[in-house]
């Protein structure tokens, strides 16, 4: 796992985020997070600049920068940190994500299509209008999601968990879901349509429940 550099402002305990030499290169050196960076707009808009300009990043920082209205089809992302962050109107497919954070980010309105995405979190995460349909979702962290009007359909879900995850009106049908983990998750509204519901995990003796599982193996 990468290992991100500490905010140099005395007391704040947040990541620093990334920096470039002259050359446009990612630089290992200490700096500021978004909140204490001196210029916070030229250093987003910096990170944003280089996004579009690479089709391979690691180790990238971009803790709570908002990243707005972009193409990310056929980026792949190591290793980065985009915990915080505000995704919207961002539209890709064939996007690959490994080792990365996402948690208590806000995605809306957003589309990654066909995306293989593994061993990454999205832990509190709030999806709204997102979708993730034909992806490779497996072996994440979608631990504490709140899933709003979103498609997971005709995905891998292998081994990802959602524990104490609440879907309404969220899609996961023609799903992969052998040992995905549903503790403690309330669901409305939610399609599981073809798929194998008898190989996900879920504890039905835990409380909070708002959907049933099983239901889906009657057409719901």
């Amino acid at each position: 796992m990468f290992l991100f550099q500490k905010c140099q402002y005395p007391g704040c305990k947040a990541s620093a985020i990334s920096q470039f030499d002259a050359s446009g290169h990612l630089m290992e050196s200490c700096g500021f997070c978004l909140k204490h960076s001196p210029n916070p707009d030229e250093t987003a808009e910096s990170l944003k600049a280089y996004i579009r300009d690479h089709d391979k990043i690691v180790g990238l920082n971009m803790e709570g920068i908002n990243i707005e209205d972009m193409d990310l089809s056929g980026k792949k992302f190591y290793g980065c940190n985009f915990q915080h962050c505000t995704f919207n109107a961002i539209h890709s497919s064939d996007l690959r994500c490994r080792m990365c954070m996402f948690d208590f980010s806000t995605i809306t309105e957003c589309t990654f299509l066909k995306s293989n995405i593994q061993f990454s979190s999205f832990s509190g995460v709030k999806l709204v209008h997102t979708i993730f349909t034909g992806s490779d979702l497996i072996h994440n962290n979608f631990n504490g999601i709140t899933a709003y009007q979103s498609s997971f359909d005709d995905s891998d879900l292998y081994n990802s968990r959602f524990i104490k995850a609440i879907l309404i009106n969220t899609s996961m049908s023609n799903c992969n879901l052998k040992k995905t983990a549903f503790y403690e998750s309330a669901r409305e509204g939610v399609s599981l349509k073809l798929s194998n519901t008898r190989e996900a995990l879920m504890d039905r003796s835990k409380g909070g429940m708002i959907g049933e599982l099983g239901n889906a193996r009657s057409g719901r």
